[in-house]
């Protein structure tokens, strides 16, 4: 848990070097983390690793389970015989993610992969693939939801036909049976998922660093979550959501964040002893060390919107379940290595709720220095994680440059810097919190400006699409951030292994 001081470095692996146009859990996957060991980080924070469905946010996804084939390395498929050419030929920008473009030929490729698999029998990966299917209680239903999407051109769930819309006990052995190619096929990806991970998260652990993953409180309407849990999810008798998730007016919207999500059926949750629940957490901590819980303040109060609105402005307050799914939690898998993330509308209730258990928060430094003075380092306690910012805010440089004069002098001189260095002010004062840990964007660290941006909240398209490229990285800088780590106490030890 997050009981030293320590820093670390928030980069998605979509983000990532390599062929294929996206990041991947290979080779340069590794090599960022030896970039981090030499840093002296002792944390790699990532964004959700589900498979992301509307505008490819990871924050929503086909199911909160599951993992994002886009990200597996075609290099360790065709390594093991299931592909023959591991190459994603295609012509792709060198500083975006093309999600079409990539998802077009690397879906395709995976496919491929997926099938030839599945025609072989009796060898240890059959085995073990097996013992996967047969021990995932999740996967059935996501595999099944997958291949009707496919078989239905891509459409909503709710607009299926009715005979796959609404899982019936006929439906499901029916299209089970009918679809079983395709399933098996969506089974190998996440069993593939779930492999290349688990080698990416022990290379990293065994240099000392940590995975801090991220858990979005809510799921997204056409998941399969949705659609073979409808009972547990506030909707209508035609299975459309009766109120959506969001928030109210804040420092990114003047109308508030329509999220559009579904929200839960707490009564429904509670009486199953919150077992969804306890299967997502279950699931999570497989994949990550520490878990950042998105939008942490919903889970003691959620803002409810009527379904027809169009913005978030209306809506109220409903309360959620609080300690008692955090009490049946911690019954079923201990303590809970948990960062909460209470930014926002935030009340006595929420920090007493994160305070129960000892839950880290976070602090924003770009909030400081605006709307959040509560953010200001004089304010900062050991229990607590620092950002200079957070995927859903500007780089430090691009942010830097669009405050007024006067903003900057006065955040120079709170910090008692001279000269005009946004980016180095900003990145020293998370380094000399009295936090325990610093999290600092990975474009921070390269000075980079707007244009590395990775979400504008409340737009729907354009987003999570930044990739960073090895020739951007100075020759020393490895050792320039070391030295700033270690100059405030927070630098992990061990071997130096990258190699620019």
């Amino acid at each position: 848990m997050l009981n030293k001081r320590g820093c670390g470095i928030l980069l998605h692996p979509t983000s990532l070097p390599g062929p294929g146009g996206i990041g991947s859990l290979g080779t340069d996957a590794r090599r960022f983390i030896d970039l981090l060991q030499d840093m002296g980080m002792s944390y790699w924070q990532v964004l959700p690793l589900t498979p992301p469905a509307c505008g490819n946010s990871p924050y929503s996804a086909f199911t909160a389970f599951g993992g994002n084939p886009l990200l597996l390395d075609l290099e360790q498929i065709a390594g093991e015989g299931d592909l023959s050419d591991a190459s994603c030929n295609g012509r792709y920008p060198e500083d975006r993610v093309d999600f079409n473009a990539v998802a077009g030929i690397k879906m395709e490729l995976l496919y491929q992969a997926g099938s030839t698999f599945l025609t072989q029998q009796g060898t240890p990966r059959t085995v073990e693939f097996r013992h996967f299917c047969d021990t995932t209680p999740w996967l059935h239903d996501y595999a099944l939801f997958m291949a009707l999407k496919r078989r239905f051109h891509g459409k909503i769930w709710s607009r299926w036909p009715a005979e796959a819309a609404r899982i019936t006990e006929e439906m499901y052995f029916t299209y089970s049976d009918k679809l079983g190619l395709e399933i098996g096929v969506q089974k190998y990806l996440q069993w593939q998922f779930l492999r290349q991970w688990k080698e990416l998260r022990a290379y990293a652990n065994e240099r000392g660093i940590a995975i801090i993953g991220d858990i979005p409180i809510f799921v997204a309407y056409d998941s399969a979550d949705v659609w073979s849990h409808r009972e547990l999810f506030l909707l209508d008798s035609k299975g459309r959501p009766t109120v959506v998730a969001g928030v109210p007016p804040d420092y990114f919207s003047a109308t508030g964040q329509f999220w559009g999500n579904p929200l839960y059926d707490w009564d429904v949750m509670e009486q199953s002893g919150f077992q969804w629940w306890i299967d997502r957490f279950t699931s999570v901590f497989e994949l990550f060390d520490i878990v950042r819980i998105d939008h942490f303040r919903g889970f003691e109060a959620a803002w409810h919107i009527p379904a027809a609105e169009q913005t978030a402005e209306r809506g109220a307050w409903i309360k959620g379940p609080g300690e008692r799914l955090f009490d049946t939690l911690r019954a079923a898998l201990g303590e809970l290595p948990i960062i909460a993330e209470d930014l926002g509308v935030i009340t006595p209730e929420v920090l007493a709720l994160r305070d129960r258990y000892n839950f880290p928060g976070m602090k924003i430094l770009q909030f400081a220095f605006e709307s959040e003075p509560i953010s200001l380092p004089h304010h900062h306690v050991k229990n607590g994680v620092v950002y200079t910012g957070t995927h859903d805010n500007d780089t430090t440089a691009g942010w830097y440059s669009s405050i007024s004069v006067a903003e900057r002098h006065e955040m120079q001189e709170y910090l008692g810097c001279t000269g005009d260095d946004g980016v180095g002010s900003l990145t020293r004062a998370a380094l000399m919190s009295v936090a325990d840990t610093a999290i600092i964007p990975f474009q921070d660290i390269l000075e980079l400006g707007s244009e590395a941006r990775m979400n504008i909240p409340g737009t729907p398209y354009g987003n999570w699409e930044w990739r960073f490229s090895w020739s951007m990285l100075p020759r020393d800088l490895a050792a320039s951030v070391r030295e700033r780590v270690e100059r405030y106490d927070r630098a992990a030890h061990g071997e130096k292994t990258y190699a620019p």
